[in-house]
């Protein structure tokens, strides 16, 4: 980095005392200016603040992308099959989050694919203004949340909010179907890692009650387990079976 540093002040140096004809001749550097301004007209506070308005969301993204898509549950899903394997950090980390986002990808394939034909399209073709694309772009992803919500989650975070009952789900604000969708997906989350869980603790307990039968009580289990854990996880293809039936959970 420090080498990078110094080779662009030597250039910047080395640009600043070229000789005009030189200069001319050289190939234009692009610059970058930012300032801040007196508004003149009416317009250009609108276009500031819908400047700030994009990035507000674009800083808000990957909390966008984690609260209304299937990622919740995909992610919780994977950390649980890791601790029911006993593999420590194997796979690791990133794979585990890079996998589960390309699932939530191919999960939200359609509902994104809707967003985009009926609202961001017809807005960058000036069809239709802001407020009708956030209108209408906006009802596929309450269709895919309100689909894998629970009632019970749902009536809940409307009591909180101290809202009359709804007659149809479009009476429902967004800002109430996103915590109660995402509590829906931890609990789903959880549900699938008390289900993953259960064969390999059978094993655990199996190996365990085996060694201390025969009196091999200074042997780790795991050291026995694990290997077993792993070849069960081979032979039923795990990953097969795994991802399929958490892809085939939101259908």
């Amino acid at each position: 980095m420090k080498k990078i540093l110094v080779a662009g002040l030597l250039l910047a140096c080395f640009f600043s005392v070229v000789p005009p004809a030189h200069a001319q001749s050289a190939i234009p550097i692009p610059k970058v200016t930012f300032g801040i301004g007196t508004a003149s007209k009416p317009q250009d506070v609108a276009v500031t603040l819908q400047i700030l308005f994009f990035m507000t969301i674009l800083s808000l993204a990957p909390a966008i992308l984690i609260m209304t898509t299937a990622f919740p549950r995909i992610i919780i899903a994977f950390y649980f099959l890791r601790q029911a394997l006993g593999t420590q950090t194997m796979p690791p980390t990133q794979l585990l989050i890079g996998l589960a986002l390309f699932l939530t990808f191919f999960v939200m394939a359609p509902t994104w694919s809707k967003v985009n034909d009926t609202a961001f399209q017809p807005y960058m073709q000036n069809k239709i203004t802001l407020d009708s694309a956030y209108a209408v772009g906006v009802k596929p992803i309450r269709d895919f949340m309100l689909r894998q919500t629970r009632e019970k989650d749902l009536a809940m975070m409307v009591h909180l909010a101290h809202l009359n009952r709804p007659n149809t789900p479009d009476d429902i604000p967004t800002y109430v179907v996103v915590p109660a969708f995402a509590i829906s997906e931890m609990r789903i989350g959880f549900e699938i890692g008390f289900l993953v869980f259960i064969p390999f603790l059978m094993i655990d307990m199996i190996v365990a009650s085996i060694l201390m039968s025969m009196g091999m009580m200074m042997l780790p289990p795991m050291m026995i387990s694990l290997p077993m854990k792993l070849l069960l996880f081979i032979l039923v293809d795990g990953w097969y079976l795994f991802v399929g039936s958490l892809v085939q959970g939101f259908h």
